[in-house]
Parts: C-alpha cells; structure tokens; sequence
C-alpha cells in the first residue's frame, strides 16, 4: 500500500490525472528540499521506474494508483538523470522533460502577448535546439482559453496523458522541452478545451505537416544551403514597379504530371518550370497557394497550416530548393497568400480552445457564407501577430519574392456576399472592416519595411480607393493591384462577333480612364478557365482559326497595353478544355501547329518586352501611353503609343479587331523613318494568314492622327503589330 497523499500533492495528482494541470513542472521533475531532491513522474501505465544519475540508480515508489511516481535522490542539486520506466510489456530509459526550465523567455512572452512578435515561427511551434545543454525540441502553443493541453507524439505513443504542457503566465502560451527528440517527430497537442471537449489539434505554427488525408504536424529543420544571394541583393536594389514583370501563374499540382498521372515533386518542378519560364520569357511564376491544406480541391485557398507548404510534392527543404532554383535561373517566385479566412476542419485552427480564438465569435462577421469557412479575427491582437509573421515567414524562410493576397475585397467589406441582416455595421454605421483596412496597412508596413523589392499584390475587384497607394497618405500599401476591370472588359469584347463588336467599342477603351489610378496588374487567371467558363480560346468567338487568331490578337494587345502580366497555365499554347486541379494541362496540344505557333508568340511577346523599355517603365504614369486613335468604332482598330522613361516613343501598336485586313491603313507617328515589324500576331510562324509589312515600314511627313509623320501600314485580320522606331530595342 501507498502511504496517503498530502491533500494538496493529491489534487495536484488528479489534475495531472485529468490533464488539466496549467503547471506540471511544479509537480513533476526535480525538486530541491532540505538537502535532499525529491523526484516525481507521472505515468498511469508504468510499474516500476527509477532515477539514474551521476551517484546511482535509486528507485521511486508509486505513490498514488493514478500513476504519480516519487523518490528522494540524497544530493543537494540533481544537474542531470534519466528516468528508467517499465510497463507490463516495455521497458526504456529516457531524459526527463520536467527537469527544463521554459524555452520562452519574459521579452519573448511580453511580445506574444501584446501581438508585436515579429518572428513568432521562432518561438512558438515546435524548435529543434539545445536547451540548458541538452538536444532536444521546444513545443509551444497559443491557447489561452484552454483547461489543459498536452504533447501528443511518436515519441510517447501517442499518449495524451503523459506529456502534459505548463502555460506561462498570462501569454496564454502553453510550453514543453521534451528531450532527446529530433526533426521529423509528429506530434499534435490534446487541448482539453474550456467546454471541457478533449480533442487533438495540429500545431497552428508547425513548419511542416503531414500529407493529406493525413493531418499531423512534423518537427521541422532546415539543412537547406541558399545560393541565391545575387538574386536577392538585385531585388533589393532594383524595386519591381518600374521593372518588366509578366507572371506565369501556376497550379503545382497540375502543371504538369508523371506519365501515370502522380504529381511531381518540388525538386523536379523547379528544375522543369524554371526551364520553361526562362524559354518562355516570363520573370516570375505565382504559385497558388502551397501552405498546407486538406481538401485538393480547394485549390489550395483552405489553409489549414499556415507555416507549412504542402507536403503533396515533397518536404520544406524541398520547397527551398524550388525557390533557390528558380531565383538561380532568373526567375522571381510570388505566393498566393490567404489570410481572409479559413477552413472549419476540427482539428486545425477553428475553436482551437474551444473558444472563437482566431474567428469572430459572432457568424455575421466569423463566417464567410460562399465558401464555408471562418474569417479571422482581424481586432485580435494575436491574430493580426499571428498572420503578420506568417508573411514575414514566407518571405524569410522561403525567399519569396511576393504575396499576391487573395480574395482582398471580401476581408474590406463587412456586407461582402451578405443579405440585409446578415452583417454587423462598424461602429459608425459602415460596411468598412476597419479592422481589415488595418491589417493590411500593417501587413504591407511589415513587408516592404523589413524586405526591399519584395512585392505585394491585391486581388481586389471593386473600386476601393488606394489599394496600391502608401499607407501614409491613406492607401492600404500594396505594390500592385489585379486589374479585374480590365480583364472582365477585354475577355467580354473578344467573346463577340467581329460584327457587333462595334458597339462595344468602348469596353477596350474604358480601362484608360482609370488606367493610372493604380499600379495595375493584368490578369488572365484561373478564375477565368473554371467553373463553366472554359478555357481562354474556347471564350474567344469564331471558328476554329478565328479563335485562335482571337487569342493571338488579345496577347499581343494585353503585352502592349499599360499594366504587368499574369498568364495562367495553359494559356500560352491554347489549352482546349476548361482547367481541372486533378489532372495535368494537355501538353499534348504542343504537337499541333496551330498551338505551337501560339506558344511560339507568348515566347516572342516575353522576349521583347523585356527588350523593349518602353513597355514597362513608365507603366504607372499616364505620360508613358498616347492615343493615336481611339474612335475608330467601325473597323474595331485601336492604335496607341508607349514612351520610356526617356519620353522617347519607343512603341506603336495597331490592333485590328475585325476578320478584314487593313490594307494602305495610315497611321500617325511621331517622327519620321524606318519602323520595324517587332512584332505581328498574324505571321505565319503563329498559324496565322502571314498578312503584314515586309519587315518594315517608313513614315513620311504626312500629318496623321495629329501627328507630324504618318505611314502605310498593313494591319492583319484580328491581328496585332507593334511598330519599333529604328535604332531601338526590341
């Protein structure tokens, strides 16, 4: 029989019991009395344990029938022992993980709770260190609200009562050192919630995740050497807004497959896709969202592991490796980032303490009723913390070179997809989220303060003023804005009939009156090629050759036209069939000339526009772009002018939106001389009717179009050409 237990030792034994103990470590571990260490460990399975340190092995008692162990070890201070355990079927030895002092320090604590710590990926989660001399792995939590949390892992069984976490003052972090544990241990925490549910969560701040279906999260450590310091010191030095940036967006997981359909890997897509990139002319690629998530076909945009990328394609270093590689072949990488709202799955971040912690507890601001899923709490100073370092963490850890934000305008608006009655007005009376606005205006401050050159970029599809102004003159900060006017505008004109697309002529024009009031980014996205839309050339109108000479014709007026570039996959060589995340783009297509020839043109259009200045830097000022003619309704012809920083002309572009060839077309220029045929959509090398200008025109002094010099132009049927003066580039 045990000799009975002090009352207070006793409760403390059935907390631990229950594992709703907030301090074990008071408990359990060394504990220093009169000359003597009293010992105590807990574990309700075990028969016999012991203590092995540097004078002998004393062995403990059981001293309560729950599983609480005690002895006392005749030494003033105990620096070191091992506990030695046995079960009716296993015996082992390990580092006791009561004997640590906390990994948080006070200033650590103090930022966490006040919502100010910048790198919260190096304190909370699980950490790989050496802790007062010993190698092991630092667990921390954020649940204020929670009863008990304890460690569940591989290295305990998975026992939920045998690693029960202290929380620290009232940060609301619960912590433990557990020793002896190394990098890729999976672990989840119990969280005995404040309604008294029990139930496993994985780790909001893991590093790295298990791939779905399954859900644990993985101690993480990087081993990754970077060799992209080039990259990064000319990124700092050469801000991207006046920079040529046309964006491949892609979708990993269907960009491109094995032949018996598995996705690749991070290694082989980065040594694939930054060959591709670099042949096909375009700066960067802007991956859809590679943080954890457990449903594919979310496409990525339900997170549920904000600090891990996916393990569908392989594990953190190997993502470090994509990025490295990339940078290394010139090429920029941009993360679709999703901090709006997330998803309801139990054991990620919804009611991770049984409390609405990172959501709003009210549905009229917490839940987002067109994709099911919660929205952040964005007035909670620990969630603003949390998801601030999350950006800053992408871009540290991983190198990236931006966030594209998803989904902005639903995060601005209170009344966002909502009936009359079915949202909470600010307190003065709007449907402002001032508490959104703030976010983002802090998010921004955060990334473009601590990361020269590293862009961000909002999806926003309404006239919110300011989206890509700096926060100190009242704009939410982004670098960029996507121009969903422009694109909405431009696929709706193409889809028509040549025939009534004069009545539509100002569907192409519209976009100049606001074409400066931000720094737009032109985007033809996945949102455009899913959900019954079909892809891009089956949306253009016509018979087949029309499609694509359609097609053709709108990349060569979208590279001309003001603003950066996104291109989804697929895109570039006219993928027939609408995009399904399940399987790869039909590269097959590639063997058919007509979609050669259209890759062949994206290929061309990269390359000079990259060559030519005139095209980018001036993207952003309404000085940079002329109208040669813009009223010419009944031969849908537009015609306008680029200009460099310079103010040098160094581009003309024709488009010609109907099947008639324009032949003897006069069209205005600013000085006189040869202007090559930089480029013609309609050449034959595109599959085209090969209808243009030999090389070359040369104006004449005939004033056209208000300008002093004029020139004979052959314009082809829904086709494009662009003009260089001789001498330029492109």
């Amino acid at each position: 029989m045990t000799a009975p237990l002090s009352p207070s030792l006793a409760a403390d034994c059935a907390r631990l019991a229950a594992g709703t103990h907030h301090d074990p470590h008071q408990i359990l571990g060394p504990h220093p009395t009169g000359g003597r260490v009293v010992v105590r460990f807990f574990h309700p399975d075990v028969v016999e344990a012991s203590v092995a340190h540097a004078g002998g092995v004393v062995p403990m008692r059981r001293v309560d029938e729950r599983g609480l162990f005690e002895t006392v070890v005749p030494v003033k201070e105990l620096a070191g022992y091992r506990l030695r355990c046995r079960t009716a079927h296993a015996g082992w030895e390990m580092d006791d993980p009561y004997r640590f002092w906390p990994s948080l320090g006070e200033l650590d604590l103090h930022l966490i709770g006040e919502g100010t710590h910048r790198e919260l990926w190096r304190r909370l989660g699980a950490r790989v260190m050496d802790h007062q001399g010993v190698s092991g792995v630092a667990f921390a939590v954020w649940a204020p609200n929670a009863r008990g949390v304890s460690l569940v892992s591989d290295a305990n069984g998975w026992d939920t009562r045998v690693q029960p976490m202290r929380s620290l003052e009232s940060s609301g972090v619960w912590e433990l050192f557990v020793p002896g544990i190394a990098a890729g241990t999976k672990y989840k925490f119990r969280v005995i919630r404040s309604d008294g549910r029990r139930i496993l969560k994985a780790d909001p701040l893991a590093r790295a995740a298990e791939a779905p279906p399954k859900t644990a999260s993985i101690v993480e450590r990087s081993t990754h050497e970077w060799g992209d310091e080039a990259w990064l010191a000319q990124r700092a030095a050469q801000p991207l807004l006046n920079r040529p940036i046309s964006i491949y967006e892609v979708h990993l997981g269907s960009w491109r497959r094995n032949s018996d359909g598995h996705v690749l890997g991070y290694r082989q897509l980065a040594e694939e896709l930054a060959d591709y990139c670099v042949q096909s002319g375009f700066t960067h690629v802007e991956l859809l969202p590679v943080a954890e998530h457990p449903f594919d076909g979310s496409w990525g945009y339900q997170v549920s592991s904000y600090y891990a990328p996916t393990a569908r394609f392989g594990n953190p270093d190997d993502f470090r490796y994509f990025v490295d590689h990339l940078h290394q072949h010139g090429v920029g990488v941009i993360l679709d980032w999703v901090p709006g709202h997330f998803p309801k799955d139990e054991w990620a971040l919804a009611r991770f303490d049984g409390t609405a912690l990172y959501e709003h507890a009210d549905p009229r601001r917490g839940e987002q009723p067109d994709w099911g899923t919660l929205i952040f709490n964005f007035g909670r100073v620990e969630v603003r913390n949390f998801l601030i370092a999350n950006a800053r963490f992408w871009i540290e850890e991983f190198h990236v070179d931006g966030l594209r934000v998803d989904a902005v305008a639903s995060m601005l608006y209170l009344d966002y997809s909502r009936k009359p009655g079915e949202w909470l007005a600010n307190q003065y009376g709007g449907n402002e989220n001032l508490d959104a606005i703030a976010f983002l205006r802090e998010v921004n401050e955060a990334v473009h303060g601590d990361y020269p050159g590293v862009v961000s970029i909002a999806e926003e599809s309404t006239a919110w003023p300011g989206v890509s102004r700096p926060t100190s003159g009242g704009g939410l900060g982004f670098t960029f804005k996507w121009n969903m006017g422009w694109m909405h505008d431009t696929l709706e004109y193409m889809g028509k009939d040549p025939i009534y697309r004069r009545y539509h002529h100002n569907q192409m024009t519209f976009g100049f009156l606001y074409a400066w009031s931000e720094n737009f980014v032109l985007p033809l996205s996945h949102d455009e090629v899913v959900h019954g839309k079909g892809s891009l050339l089956s949306r253009m109108s016509g018979d087949r050759w029309q499609q694509f000479a359609n097609l053709r014709a709108l990349f060569g007026w979208m590279w001309a036209y003001p603003g950066k570039k996104l291109l989804f996959m697929g895109g570039e060589f006219g993928q027939d069939a609408e995009w399904a995340h399940d399987r790869s783009i039909d590269w097959h297509l590639v063997e058919f000339a007509e979609h050669r020839g259209l890759q062949r043109l994206v290929q061309d259009l990269g390359a000079h526009y990259r060559e030519i200045p005139a095209l980018w830097e001036r993207d952003h000022d309404p000085d940079g772009f002329h109208w040669i003619d813009a009223g010419n309704v009944d031969q849908n012809v537009f015609i306008f002018l680029r200009r460099d920083a310079e103010g040098r002309a160094g581009l003309v572009c024709l488009a010609n939106f109907s099947p008639a060839t324009r032949q003897g077309f006069r069209v205005g220029v600013p000085f006189p001389g040869r202007w090559r045929e930089v480029v013609n959509t309609d050449s034959e090398v595109y599959g085209g009717s090969n209808q243009g200008n030999r090389e070359s025109v040369t104006a004449e002094r005939i004033g056209w179009h208000g300008l002093p010099y004029s020139a004979l132009v052959t314009v082809p049927p829904l086709g494009v050409v662009w003009l260089a003066p001789e001498g330029q580039p492109g």
